[in-house]
């Protein structure tokens, strides 16, 4: 059966759209990379990390996927729910240095298993 194989209405995207988006997010990589080693960020380092991966997601989404010339609830929607989700992953980066005191304070002796309590060998087998 012959049909009719068009989808709907294709926008096709500006070259110069895509490069300026592909250089925008090569530099924003690169931030990241500068910006992860600093100490000088202190705790809000995992901030400036996932505002970074945030904005980065957000220009894939927008242009590469073409949600720019979406309906603007579709938009709405993918950027609340990403930003909820960098949200709940920051709050949860931000807890792991917090008990690595008791962690390194915890002994890191072998464990040693007295012969006493030691298992008892299983029966030797019979041969009947």
């Amino acid at each position: 059966m012959a049909g009719n194989h068009d989808h709907g209405f294709a926008h096709p995207c500006p070259p110069w759209i895509l490069f300026t988006t592909f250089f925008t997010l090569i530099a924003l990589t690169i931030l990241t990379v500068i910006t992860a080693g600093q100490p000088y960020l202190g705790p809000f380092a995992v901030f400036v990390s996932m505002g970074i991966a945030t904005i980065k997601a957000t220009l894939v989404a927008l242009f590469f996927m073409h949600m720019f010339w979406d309906k603007p609830i579709n938009i709405l929607t993918f950027l609340s729910s990403f930003f909820f989700v960098s949200l709940f992953i920051g709050f949860t980066l931000l807890d792991t240095d917090h008990y690595q005191n008791q962690i390194n304070a915890f002994p890191r002796e072998p464990l040693i298993i007295p012969a006493s309590a030691a298992p008892a060998p299983p029966p030797a087998a019979t041969a009947s």
